[in-house]
């Protein structure tokens, strides 16, 4: 199924069943009278003129086709069964980057595919033929020129007396879509800054902790940075944006696997700890950070020092509020007992 071959094609057809019209009436003409002639003349002439209006029609809605297909970067294919023979128009071998008309190997096709997207193709496939139906997916791909794309895939089963003939549909180019999706996700769900997750985020996956483990072992942690007011004050919000990137950077190698590590304010911190982190483990780790946030921060010659309290509240039956509370008055405990230190939330001797 090329782009050249099939409209004029039927065309000629169409023409030489004409033209082997003619060559009969030219037979019949001299048994006619002169008005038969002219009549039968008149007929076909006006035949063939409907022909080539039929025949332009067609080649300018496959121009106009074509176009739109390139444009919407949507091309057809098909493939026989069980022969596995592939056709496609142009655009599909323009987003495999493909020579146009080169001989198709499905095996080789299918290559093509990422792991997880050919698993994917195998057995939606496999389903649609069976059930003599279709199926759609989103398919990721790297193309003979190493490209990597994604495709949004198409398929129709067609049946002779129920039994599968030829598969075909469309594969459409939404890389773009995919990247934009994927931007708009992250700018929902991260901080640009530091690249920590954001406290929209952070919000849904304690919510979804509490939920899920209510009486399980883990913690919340909350961690603000002492002494970076000053740094904004005198060395300005440049540096300050630097020092923030450089302990979010700390916080994710010393917090390799907790649940989430997020930026939820200015200068504040939040880490979610999951089930089964006992406490001795939970203290260390905040040992850990305020050792590691208490390290000078370079920055152009400077030597910056900051320090870090921190306020620990461990999950138990509260509501995300309630342990968001619990957090920040043993955080507000650790600045009082002297900042650059942690206290773990203590219901018998700080309020929430």
């Amino acid at each position: 199924m090329s782009d050249t071959r099939p409209l004029s094609l039927s065309a000629t057809k169409i023409r030489r069943l004409v033209d082997l019209a003619a060559e009969v009436i030219s037979l019949i003409v001299p048994h006619r009278n002169g008005a038969d002639m002219a009549r039968m003349q008149s007929e076909l002439e006006a035949k063939e003129t409907l022909i080539r209006e039929q025949a332009a029609a067609l080649a300018h809605s496959r121009k106009i086709f074509n176009r739109s297909s390139a444009v919407a970067k949507i091309g057809v294919w098909e493939c026989t069964l069980p022969e596995e023979t592939l056709h496609w128009t142009d655009v599909v071998y323009d987003l495999f980057d493909l020579p146009r008309g080169s001989p198709l190997d499905r095996a080789q096709i299918v290559n093509c595919y990422s792991e997880a997207s050919a698993k994917e193709l195998h057995v939606r496939r496999s389903k649609a033929i069976d059930e003599r139906g279709s199926f759609d997916m989103d398919a990721e791909i790297i193309t003979a020129k190493g490209n990597r794309r994604w495709i949004r895939l198409t398929a129709t089963v067609e049946c002779a007396e129920d039994v599968p003939v030829r598969i075909f549909g469309m594969k459409q180019d939404i890389t773009e879509q995919k990247i934009l999706l994927e931007r708009t996700r992250y700018l929902a769900e991260f901080d640009l800054m530091t690249g920590l997750a954001n406290r929209s985020q952070f919000q849904s996956r304690l919510s979804n902790l509490c939920e899920r483990e209510p009486n399980a072992s883990g913690a919340l942690m909350l961690i603000d940075l002492d002494g970076f007011k000053g740094v904004n004050d005198t060395l300005g919000h440049a540096v300050g944006d630097e020092c923030l990137k450089e302990i979010a950077q700390r916080l994710k190698q010393v917090c390799r696997d907790v649940e989430v590590v997020a930026r939820i304010g200015g200068d504040e911190f939040a880490v979610l700890l999951g089930p089964h982190s006992c406490q001795s483990a939970i203290a260390d780790l905040a040992g850990q950070i305020v050792e590691a946030v208490s390290r000078p921060v370079e920055h152009c010659g400077q030597s910056i020092k900051l320090g870090a309290s921190v306020g620990i509240a461990l999950l138990d039956t509260c509501t995300p509020d309630e342990l968001f509370k619990k957090a920040d008055s043993a955080l507000y405990a650790a600045k009082a007992a002297g900042r650059n230190t942690f206290q773990i939330f203590e219901p018998t001797t700080m309020k929430w």
